[in-house]
């Protein structure tokens, strides 16, 4: 019971934090605004992003499969498929709860062991998270002066106020940063014994070996070409995804392809955030980035926001939804051949 209330409470305080970072989105915006610039938008480039988004899933499905066949167990590429969306579905729920989701229903039908199945996907989300680091930084060196000055007016100026620009203030405050992780270490390192017998502790470390473990099962892999190629893909439609839009407002259709990576990397901490179905989050952090970074109206950025992610959202909703039905259908395998 205790359990329980304790998964409706953070749920509850998900469901707010996304509420209010959609506050924070469309601060100083009229809802009429917003929607004349909705009623104005093309939509058949979002159509397009429809389209690209039920590929990608296509290949992520046949990129899972490859990490299934690495342990020795034979899937069907649809009922992998179904599995992905039926997890995607499950994430617009509470967030997270997709990982599991999708290894169960796909243990369920293919008769291969959940453990197994959830360590392949933990090493999908490392590599994922991996290249996900890696645009962000190729991003942030190649617009540095532009990013830095979005990471000042959002996040230092905030925090620091009127010391923002003050050298001695900034010294001062990043030698107390490193005076605090020195006592944090000092502290660890005491308090260690004591804390390897928490849940927190161990379930962190869970993590770490989880994240090393993904990353040499993807090292392992026989098929490290195919495994690339795919991920690629993945990643170069979730690229399209973010451009094609861009030509649906005309105050937007000047922004290139690189520009589109910098909304992808950054905008995907936005959707990375645990809040069900990065709703509030995607919206604030692209917002800013188009008005902070772009110089695009307001109106314009919160519109692109709310129908780029309206659109996702529908095509797992859709998608999902046919997915779990077509599941029901397929016959469940008896053993692994």
């Amino acid at each position: 019971m205790k359990e329980v209330i304790i998964s409706i409470i953070k749920y509850l305080f998900f469901i707010a934090l996304g509420v209010a970072l959609l506050f924070l989105a469309f601060r100083g915006l009229a809802w009429a605004e917003l929607w004349e610039e909705l009623k104005l938008a093309n939509y058949w480039w979002f159509l397009g992003a429809f389209i690209l988004a039920i590929i990608s899933h296509v290949f992520r499905a046949l990129r899972w499969n490859l990490l299934i066949g690495q342990m020795g167990y034979k899937t069907r590429s649809s009922t992998t498929f179904y599995a992905v969306m039926i997890g995607y579905l499950a994430n617009l729920a509470l967030p997270r709860l997709g990982e599991v989701t999708r290894c169960g229903v796909l243990s369920k039908k293919e008769n291969i062991p959940f453990n197994a199945l959830f360590g392949t996907v933990i090493a999908e989300r490392v590599f994922d998270m991996v290249v996900l680091i890696f645009i962000i930084g190729i991003v942030i060196l190649a617009q540095i002066k532009k990013i830095g000055g979005f990471l000042n007016d959002i996040l230092i100026e905030p925090i620091m106020g009127v010391y923002s620009g003050n050298f001695m203030a900034i010294i001062l405050v990043f030698a107390l940063l490193i005076a605090l992780v020195i006592i944090f270490l000092i502290v660890f390192r005491k308090l260690k014994p004591w804390l390897k017998t928490t849940m927190l502790y161990q379930k962190l470390e869970s993590f770490i070996e989880g994240f090393v473990d993904g990353i040499k099962s993807i090292g392992k892999l026989k098929q490290k070409g195919l495994f690339l190629f795919h991920t690629f893909i993945i990643w170069l439609l979730y690229l399209l995804m973010v451009v094609l839009p861009f030509n649906a407002f005309p105050e937007t259709s000047f922004l290139t392809f690189f520009d589109g990576a910098t909304i992808l990397g950054i905008g995907s901490l936005g959707i990375v955030a645990p809040v069900p179905g990065g709703i509030g989050s995607y919206h604030f952090v692209v917002t800013e980035l188009l008005t902070q970074l772009f110089d695009i109206p307001v109106k314009v950025a919160a519109a692109y926001a709310t129908a780029n992610h309206a659109t996702q959202t529908i095509m797992v909703i859709v998608v999902g939804i046919v997915s779990y039905f077509l599941l029901i259908l397929v016959k469940t395998k008896a053993r692994n051949e």
